[in-house]
């Protein structure tokens, strides 16, 4: 039994935002139907950076295909509706009402709907704007926080879309526990612009406590003396931090280096002060020793250090692996792969894996009682 086992979802979006909040809401046991246009949601083809899109997000999903320019479509897709707890979409201002699906036709129809409208922006000035996870990056000051001084860099990763997906998912559970009270849905909404303001809150906070700007996060002042990348013997980049004066008198235990004990490096403050001779003292000192000593002297010292990873080095993790961080699924032209699962647990189960990456239109005749437009024409 899972959190939303019997809760409907009709899943109309495509790319990170929509499917992120899909894949939430499916892992934990909804139903969600995925419909797509004719030929499929085109994230399917996307290459390059969008390669991985449809693969990481679109598991424990149903595919219908439906074409909203016909009329018997419509009324199917209205029909799918009128028996769903939740709507998702993240198309531009409108484009739903266009087509007469719009969440006002839905509502009325089902008034126990939940309708998630997943946008660049929030209600306000911004609305109608044009929204990309590297836009608000910028426009919030993620970007400036992120790269070097003078030069903004967007994150490695899309995370405004992810996270507005996860605050899409926590909207549309907090409207289903009201809706336990009030016999009625709503429409709630997440946007990109709003996700990564709250993504930045805490240098904004920092400047209301200090008055002072924060700098970008790799030109700033550390509050650490040692909280740095360093290379190891073996030419392999890890991250080591000592934190507390206890760290630090334990890294110099574990080092043999009680020349690093002199009132020079005394407290925190004071090594802070002095990073500018203490960083390099220290990577000459890990520089003789490979990253696989290095990782081994931190865990038994309880030091915080992680090695430079790339993503996909992540398929090879002890723990990601014992602790059930992946699902096996297959690509959908057959290969074998493995994609993160959601980072939670219930109880002690990891969400876990219903249904494989669907198929354009896999599940029309299971769902609409007729095949996917093109496999009709097929057949």
């Amino acid at each position: 039994m899972l959190p939303l086992e019997g809760i409907r979802v009709i899943e109309f979006s495509h790319m990170v935002m929509g499917p992120t909040c899909g894949v939430i809401l499916a892992d934990l046991g909804a139903e969600v139907i995925k419909v797509e246009p004719p030929g499929g949601d085109r994230t399917r083809a996307l290459t390059a950076s969008g390669a991985g899109f449809f693969p990481a997000l679109n598991r424990n999903k149903k595919s219908v295909v439906l074409d909203t320019a016909l009329e018997r479509d419509r009324e199917a897709l209205l029909e799918l509706t009128d028996n769903a707890d939740v709507v998702i979409e993240n198309f531009r201002p409108g484009a739903l009402d266009e087509r007469g699906i719009g969440f006002d036709t839905l509502r009325a129809r089902n008034p126990r709907l939940v309708c998630l409208s997943l946008k660049g922006f929030l209600p306000g000035p911004y609305e109608k704007r044009t929204a990309l996870d590297e836009v608000v990056q910028m426009m919030a000051g993620l970007a400036y926080m992120t790269g070097p001084p003078g030069r903004p860099l967007r994150a490695g990763a899309p995370v405004n879309d992810m996270m507005g997906g996860m605050f899409g998912a926590i909207a549309v559970m907090g409207a289903l526990m009201e809706r336990n009270t009030t016999g009625v849905g709503q429409v709630v909404q997440s946007a990109l612009f709003e996700t990564c303001t709250f993504l930045v809150s805490t240098a904004m906070m920092q400047k209301a406590i200090t008055g002072v700007e924060p700098p970008p996060m790799p030109g700033g002042r550390r509050s650490w003396g040692v909280y740095d990348i360093f290379t190891a013997s073996d030419g392999v980049q890890i991250f080591v931090g000592v934190v507390t004066d206890r760290q630090w008198q334990i890294f110099a235990d574990i080092l043999k280096r009680p020349d690093l004990i002199v009132p020079e490096f005394g407290n925190n403050a004071a090594r802070s002060l002095a990073r500018e001779k203490l960083i390099p003292m220290v990577q000459e000192i890990l520089g003789a020793y490979t990253v696989s000593e290095i990782e081994s002297m931190c865990e038994k010292a309880g030091l915080p250090f992680a090695r430079i990873n790339k993503p996909w080095d992540l398929l090879d993790d002890p723990h990601l692996n014992a602790s059930g961080g992946f699902h096996d699924v297959h690509l959908t032209n057959g290969t074998p792969t493995r994609a993160p699962a959601l980072p939670i647990l219930l109880g002690d189960r990891r969400p876990g894996l219903r249904l494989d990456l669907p198929q354009v239109g896999e599940h029309n005749f299971e769902i609409l009682g007729r095949e996917a437009p093109g496999k009709e024409a097929a057949e």
